[in-house]
């Protein structure tokens, strides 16, 4: 790949990075720092309602959850930065042939080519 095209998406990368980390750190401050006390809003020294502490913790997975998903899209955008230094980016790590350009402008961390992506789709 071209030195310019690689700078385009190193750009692209580093934006959806920064991103990803904002979300990451939006959701610790949110929910995953909070006490139970903290998330009820109760002042009291009394026991929390069942109601209450089943809603706070639904909220509280869902936000895990979803700090899991970002954490390993973050991986995904970090490991291909680290492809673009090595200049393998744009290559499929399983066969090595070229990823397709619209495939990488819609998914920039993008490993796999889509015959190698379908293939391990049908394996899972």
């Amino acid at each position: 790949m071209r030195k310019k095209s690689l700078e385009y998406y190193k750009k692209k990368l580093l934006k959806l990075r920064n991103s990803l980390v904002e979300e990451i750190e939006h959701l610790e401050g949110r929910s995953l720092s909070k006490t139970q006390r903290d998330s009820t809003g109760d002042l009291s020294g009394y026991s929390f309602h069942m109601a209450d502490v089943a809603t706070v913790n639904h909220e509280r997975e869902k936000a895990l959850n979803l700090r899991g998903s970002e954490e390993n899209l973050l991986y995904k955008v970090d490991q291909a930065l680290y492809r673009i230094e090595k200049r393998t980016y744009g290559l499929c790590i399983q066969c090595q042939r070229k990823i397709h350009k619209k495939r990488l402008a819609a998914i920039p961390y993008a490993e796999l080519c889509i015959k190698c992506q379908a293939s391990q789709e049908k394996r899972t």
